[in-house]
């Protein structure tokens, strides 16, 4: 599948450079961005709609819970 894209001058540049110095054509390597956006993108929502899902379950806990919770991941950084 063949598409078209819009990008400004400034992205235009950075994938021309970045294609040069990794010696990949720069539609290689904007299809890998995209691919790697997109990854993202769906994970994300796909994490967002299970957290919607549990809530809808009864599945939470309260604020102080989060915060103590989160407070030990900071002290196992340390």
């Amino acid at each position: 599948m063949k598409t078209t894209l819009t990008i400004s001058e400034d992205l235009s540049e950075r994938l021309s450079a970045l294609a040069k110095t990794e010696h990949q054509s720069e539609s290689s390597l904007a299809s890998e961005a995209i691919e790697e956006f997109l990854g993202v993108r769906q994970w994300h929502i796909q994490a967002i709609n299970e957290g919607i899902e549990a809530a809808d379950r009864g599945e939470v806990v309260s604020h102080e819970e989060a915060v103590a919770e989160l407070k030990k991941w900071g002290n196992a950084a340390h």
